[in-house]
């Protein structure tokens, strides 16, 4: 997931279908996110993009670190200040669905059914092609390129529906602090834990209003449930932020011509390492970890508080905001130190 100085964000699921995934070198779902918001300004140049990219390049390669093969397709939700989509893809091909109003989820599943806004060119005949799609009756994306019958859809799609009831219930009145509220709902599956943790989350804010800045929440640290939404705004002059930055490390040495690295490297930034002792100390301590607890919470509802000003009047100084998110991890290592 992630977002760019246009107000384009998006984020991607893990989706399975009946076309097999390719195991070979190709774009990750996760590459072709980077690529859209490196080179879009808005949400259908993203799509474009994404689907170029598809179309040369392919996707598919191992999505884990580990020895372990993970791959599967990929579905995106992409928005801008004016409008949002869903993509959904089965190899190199795929389907678009132009978000007219309402809510709108994915979650490990194909969602776009007979809505279909864009397509590849070769989607129905492809399908027909394989015996998925009669040619006859109307054209589902989703029913036609899905497994049928399988544990994976009915898990996913229990997570999938979850969702959208979620978002549902808040339907016209969603603020930012609900989006965080589901976010953060372990029974629902929308927060995983255990093997498939949820690493890191974020909220999006896109005014209309073109004056108006679009403000970014990032935790940059797993289960949200125990992490601060920190506020990120664009603006001139932002530096790196260090401390929520994964080390970067060498290649192959050239010299000794043997790896600079024998074991895995640590990878884990400095937020990152300081949220897990802490939740630690949430699970063991409990009156240390409560105390904790309500620390970052109102730290968080200080930010939100302080970002609906800014909308609110409209009013904005870069020159204050530029270290915002930095000053905020700041203040949360001071809670867990």
């Amino acid at each position: 997931m992630g977002a760019n100085e246009h107000g384009v964000c998006i984020g991607n699921e893990a989706v399975w279908g009946r076309e097999e995934v390719c195991d070979g070198e190709a774009l990750l779902g996760m590459d072709l996110v980077r690529l859209g918001l490196e080179r879009a300004d808005t949400a259908e140049k993203a799509l474009s993009v994404i689907v170029d990219l598809l179309e040369k390049y392919g996707q598919g390669g191992n999505c884990m670190e580990s020895n372990m093969a993970f791959t599967y397709h990929n579905s995106f939700l992409i928005a801008d200040r004016k409008e949002a989509w869903v993509l959904e893809t089965s190899g190199k091909y795929w389907a678009a669905e132009k978000v007219e109003g309402g809510v709108r989820n994915i979650s490990n599943q194909l969602s776009i059914t007979t809505k279909i806004d864009r397509e590849h060119p070769e989607l129905k005949e492809y399908a027909k092609s394989n015996g998925w799609w009669d040619g006859e009756k109307e054209f589902d994306f989703a029913a036609t390129y899905s497994y049928v019958n399988t544990a994976r859809m009915t898990t996913a799609g229990g997570r999938y529906c979850e969702g959208y009831k979620l978002l549902n219930k808040h339907k016209g009145s969603i603020t930012s602090e609900i989006m965080m509220e589901i976010l953060r709902d372990k029974e629902s599956g929308i927060n995983m834990e255990g093997g498939f943790m949820t690493t890191g989350s974020m909220v999006s804010v896109l005014p209309q209003q073109p004056n108006l800045p679009c403000i970014h929440f990032f935790t940059g640290t797993p289960d949200p449930a125990r992490s601060v939404f920190k506020p990120f705004i664009f603006v001139p002059s932002i530096t790196q932020l260090l401390k929520t930055t994964s080390p970067t490390f060498g290649h192959d040495d050239p010299v000794k011509k043997q790896p600079r690295f024998q074991s895995k490297p640590d990878r884990r930034h400095e937020l990152y390492k300081k949220h897990q002792s802490a939740a630690v100390v949430m699970e063991t301590i409990k009156d240390k970890g409560k105390e904790m607890l309500k620390k970052i919470q109102e730290l968080e509802k200080q930010k939100i508080s302080q970002m609906e000003s800014i909308l609110q009047n409209g009013c904005l100084d870069t020159n204050q905001v530029v270290n915002l998110f930095s000053q905020c991890v700041e203040e949360e290592l001071k809670i867990y130190s």
